[in-house]
């Protein structure tokens, strides 16, 4: 028993953490109908902002608390520097993150020197039920998701500037002509996706080590699962990131690994072919 709620918050707090990773990019995505090929370089700069304070003896949870604006702000800079120019040529833009992407990711190598680095948990040790123990930090990591996908749910859902993000995904030229200021939009929207992703990042840490590729799975696993959920759902972007993260984190138990990833893509990629419009395809109020 012990042994099974252990794999059951494995899968848990990993499928936890994707959905953060997911959901910011399928925002941006959704919003602007571009990719950030850079979105698991946030991820890779939120894990970096905790691992900057922790070196530096500030304590970790407040690396935590910083990561989310640290990543966001520099999202901010992203959008406002290179994919508002790009907005009519969406290729281009994505080119543009991506090469921005591989940019942070070496710049981030060269001051890890290629290593990779653990950094304690705010919360150690486990729960214990008996025989059954669970680990405080993953626990900890399901709650703040939770929490998080609430928020943005009610932001997205029940706010003004939730009103003028599907107002502008919907219908840009009438949000525009009905006084919304898109290109603001649009800057606050991939700021939000990019705090996400950092958020996920600075969760991850305790887990998984940082080093300069830890944010290239996420990117192509979370591209495969807003694809597999379907564009402008936040329901869909959540339904996607958990079928991908919890298949992710749960046949490496019972195969190899390689094995795994492939297995995990076959089985999106039969979804997607069933339904190429996603499970969710529209935004929900």
């Amino acid at each position: 028993m012990s042994s099974v709620v252990a794999f059951f918050f494995d899968v848990l707090a990993y499928s936890s953490i994707f959905v953060l990773v997911v959901l910011g990019l399928g925002v941006i995505a959704s919003m602007m109908g571009i990719f950030n090929f850079a979105h698991g370089e946030f991820v890779l700069l939120g894990g970096y902002t905790v691992y900057l304070f922790h070196s530096l003896g500030l304590p970790v949870w407040s690396g935590m608390l910083a990561a989310p604006f640290a990543v966001g702000l520099v999202g901010l800079a992203l959008e406002r520097v290179v994919i508002r120019r790009f907005y009519a040529t969406p290729i281009v833009a994505m080119l543009g993150t991506y090469a921005i992407g591989l940019a942070l990711r070496e710049s981030v190598r060269s001051l890890l020197g290629g290593q990779f680095y653990s950094v304690t948990a705010p919360l150690v040790g486990s729960f214990s039920f008996g025989e059954i123990s669970v680990s405080r930090w993953r626990t900890a990591v399901i709650l703040i998701t939770a929490a998080v996908m609430v928020g943005s749910y009610l932001l997205l859902t029940r706010t003004r500037f939730g009103l003028q993000i599907r107002a502008a995904l919907e219908n840009p030229a009438l949000a525009r002509a009905s006084g919304i200021s898109t290109s603001r939009v649009y800057a606050a929207t991939f700021t939000f996706g990019s705090a996400l992703a950092g958020l996920a990042g600075g969760l991850m840490v305790p887990i998984y080590a940082v080093s300069a590729d830890m944010g290239v799975p996420f990117l192509i696993k979370s591209f495969l699962a807003v694809m597999l959920g379907g564009m402008g759902s936040f329901e869909g972007a959540i339904a996607g990131a958990a079928l991908v993260g919890a298949t992710s984190a749960a046949l490496p138990w019972a195969i190899k690994p390689v094995v795994a990833d492939v297995l995990v893509f076959v089985i999106a990629i039969a979804i997607v072919k069933v339904r190429p419009q996603g499970l969710l395809s529209k935004w929900r109020s």
